[in-house]
């Protein structure tokens, strides 16, 4: 189940929504989705524009069909990925004492009206284990109050279901689940699963290139990048190394003016997944300067799986994907100075983020082949069935079963 984003900003979230279904048919397993297209909302009738607010807190229309479709088909499992704004946690609703809910976060949502633990340029948790009257204050969803304050209300008064209906809880990271612990959600029922992601196809000619592929917008830390790479050039140190910036967002037209001032920066614009691909595999390392915190970071995953080296800041997840200096490098958070003097030594030392870019291919297969992922995924469904929350019997798990 999962409401999916606008295409013209493509979501990680999605890709992983998409690969997970993918891997879990190939596997053997009947799978049903049940899905809402946010790029449907332009074409909605006025009246149901406006309803959309009221209905990000409790959508009824939704949980009736759902209820229908689980009537129908009689899952093993609902896997509740992304419910907003389109679905909401009426769904769980209409789960309880029909099937054993799964629920991966893939965000901060339930404890921040944003779901991004992100304000005025830098991380913030005001909202954390509190009402969220300050993200209402400062308008944090779009700037404005008016937009934020059903979601602050979904937030708060949702965080009932999210504690009493699912059966498992799968979250990204250690570090996102540590956010989590306000919210009271029972331990034994949390997992730590990252993000499924597969291997690179094809072989390209590794370049003297720094790749950074990802949404243009503040929490990215694209800001730091570019502040970074002047650093690196004012002190003549770039040498013969190039900068390549893959993506669209907000900050969209400020990157390309930027771009166009430097004779060693690329910008690409909104890249396929394939493209995409090639591009990492091209570069000598891949930057990932976010300055929220990720709660998985799927561009690191996505770099290792293309043998290239992620440099990326020591907050959040990234001390759990990477390991420093083996697979890739970390860098002290904000810091453009640290960020600038890693910069240069990709451009003076290739052969030791060759090197890097060696270990993380294998770190790679280890942590984030899909056999393996599907497999751990496989596991938490195994404990929910075997482990209900509100349902009267536990059903048969069989080899080949129906998520």
């Amino acid at each position: 189940m999962h409401n999916r984003y606008r295409s013209s900003l493509p979501s990680g979230e999605d890709r992983v929504v998409d690969q997970e279904s993918a891997a879990l048919a190939g596997a053997g397993w009947e799978v049903e989705r049940f899905e809402r297209l946010s790029d449907q909302i332009p074409g909605l009738p006025l009246a149901q524009k406006l309803a959309i607010p009221a209905r990000v807190v409790w959508n009824p229309s939704a949980a009736r069909e759902l209820s229908r479709t689980i009537e129908s088909f009689r899952p093993d499992i609902v896997h509740v990925h992304n419910v907003y704004p389109l679905l909401s946690p009426s769904v769980l609703q209409a789960c309880r004492n029909r099937a054993p809910v799964v629920v991966t976060f893939h965000n901060y949502r339930p404890i921040c009206p944003t779901g991004e633990l992100f304000r005025a340029g830098s991380r913030c948790t005001d909202c954390v284990g509190r009402v969220p009257v300050a993200a209402v204050r400062h308008g944090c969803y779009r700037g404005s109050t008016i937009a934020t304050a059903p979601l602050a209300v979904a937030s708060l008064v949702q965080r009932r279901l999210w504690r009493s209906v699912p059966s498992a809880y799968v979250f990204l990271s250690a570090a996102q689940r540590q956010l989590f612990s306000t919210v009271g959600l029972p331990g034994e029922r949390c997992f730590v699963k990252g993000n499924l992601v597969h291997p690179s196809v094809g072989t390209t000619p590794t370049e003297s290139v720094v790749a950074y592929v990802g949404r243009l917008d503040e929490r990215k830390g694209v800001r730091l990048l570019m502040d970074a790479w002047d650093r690196c050039q004012a002190a003549d140190e770039g040498g013969p190394l190039r900068l390549v910036v893959a993506g669209a967002g907000p900050l969209e037209p400020l990157v390309q003016s930027w771009a166009e001032q430097h004779s060693n920066v690329e910008f690409l614009g909104l890249l396929g997944r394939e493209d995409c691909s090639t591009l990492m595999q091209r570069a000598r390392a891949v930057v990932v300067p976010s300055t929220y915190d990720e709660p998985f970071g799927l561009v690191v995953a996505e770099s290792m799986a293309a043998g290239t080296p992620p440099i990326a800041p020591a907050h959040g997840a990234f001390p759990e994907l990477i390991s420093d200096g083996v697979d890739g490098v970390l860098f002290p958070s904000g810091d453009a100075d640290a960020l600038s003097g890693l910069l240069t030594r990709v451009g003076r030392n290739p052969a030791w983020f060759d090197g890097l870019g060696r270990a993380a291919k294998r770190t790679h297969a280890r942590r984030f082949a899909p056999e393996h992922n599907v497999a751990e995924l496989v596991d938490i469904y195994r404990f929910a069935i075997d482990h209900p929350v509100g349902i009267g019997r536990t059903p048969e798990l069989v080899t080949a079963g129906s998520a």
